[in-house]
């Protein structure tokens, strides 16, 4: 397989890279996840001029038909400037399951508001009661004189404190685990019967708890009962833009660690010159670059039409990224001293994020798991 980047995508590369240096600086970062919105709607804005909010849609529906080489790129600079715009929810998750499963009149109706950073949609995928088991929908939908009726409740959702549209998976036959019987709805954020509880992550983002009684469905997105396939699709999507967002962070805590060890003396010499030192940033290195391999696997795979080998590279690649993010997060904080373990040290900041990035969507131990189970014969 030719992993050589194409001039667009290393051009793609470039112009993320330099608005990230330019634009997120760690105390910025930490002005905009302090504040009331959780992000800066100018930043928005300039991901909407740059283009990047149409990455994931397709050219024939106005936008850049990206795909997740491109999102890979992308994911990986904002991990290296711990980006807190809702990005990953909106122009990744939702766009690419909008693209899949939505008729032509309903993404006609969207995108062009999503690639001008004027709509926000995110996608209810976890249950209080389901853990990271995407085929746990209890959340029901029920057909009455004037369409789908929604009740249910979803946790946990990405982006879900300023969504304008949410997809919501209700279950619409069958039992509560099973994969077929699940419906995609779309529904507006205000509709009646709908409430979003915002609440920030450890590592600076904003989530929601979404309670709904009743609410009518704008649309269906995919077919009635069909929609897990699409859904776990999507959320796969989602996890491979972890993964590379994760390897950006991992970077970014290698090269502070290693200007620090240059530059804090003790017994009269710069702390990069104790070997026991470099062997923990030689650990460091090599962690990142099994996480670099794994994120590019992951990208290659997601859209394999062979669910199992799709699924098992996705498995492979979060279980080894989450175990890399928390060893080289571990080394960093250690390597720093007690000053690591500070809010005013940027290495702070990018552990919480790698230890949520390990929690989105299922763990190592999870995934480790489901890749147990994907090996077994049957």
């Amino acid at each position: 397989m030719d992993f050589k980047l194409s001039d667009e995508q290393e051009m793609l590369a470039r112009t993320v890279a330099r608005y990230v240096e330019r634009e997120y600086d760690i105390a910025s970062r930490r002005k905009l996840a302090a504040s009331p919105l959780g992000y800066s709607p100018q930043n928005w804005a300039s991901l909407a001029e740059l283009g990047l909010l149409s990455l994931n849609i397709p050219e024939s529906d106005g936008g850049m038909g990206g795909g997740p080489i491109e999102t890979m790129l992308v994911m990986e600079a904002f991990g290296r400037g711990l980006v807190v715009e809702p990005f990953l929810p909106t122009a990744v998750v939702s766009a690419a399951l909008l693209a899949r499963g939505a008729s032509e009149s309903t993404r006609a109706s969207l995108f062009p508001s999503i690639a001008a950073g004027e709509l926000k949609v995110c996608v209810g995928t976890n249950e209080p009661e389901g853990g990271f088991d995407l085929s746990h929908v209890a959340t029901s939908a029920r057909l009455d004189g004037t369409g789908w009726r929604i009740s249910g409740r979803k946790c946990v959702v990405l982006g879900g404190d300023s969504a304008d549209k949410f997809i919501i998976p209700a279950r619409t036959a069958a039992e509560l685990t099973d994969r077929t019987g699940v419906t995609l709805f779309l529904v507006d954020s205000k509709a009646p019967g709908l409430s979003a509880r915002p609440f920030p992550t450890i590592d600076g983002m904003r989530c929601a708890e979404v309670q709904l009684k009743d609410v009518p469905a704008q649309a269906v997105i995919g077919e009635v009962n069909e929609g897990y396939p699409l859904l776990e699709w999507a959320v796969d999507r989602g996890i491979a833009a972890l993964c590379a967002e994760a390897v950006g962070a991992i970077e970014a805590l290698l090269q502070t660690t290693a200007e620090y060890l240059k530059t804090r003396s003790q017994f009269g010499q710069p702390l990069a010159r104790f070997q026991a030192l470099q062997h923990r940033i030689a650990d460091m290195f090599t962690a990142l670059q099994q996480a670099r391999a794994v994120a590019v696997l992951a990208a290659a795979e997601v859209d394999n039409p062979d669910r199992d080998e799709r699924r098992r590279a996705l498995a492979t690649a979060k279980t080894m990224v989450g175990r890399a993010g928390r060893l080289v997060g571990e080394l960093a904080i250690q390597l720093h001293g007690g000053m690591g373990m500070t809010d005013e040290m940027s290495v702070g900041l990018y552990f919480k994020r790698l230890r949520c990035i390990d929690m989105t969507w299922g763990d190592s131990d999870y995934h480790l798991e489901q890749y147990s189970g994907l090996m077994l014969p049957g």
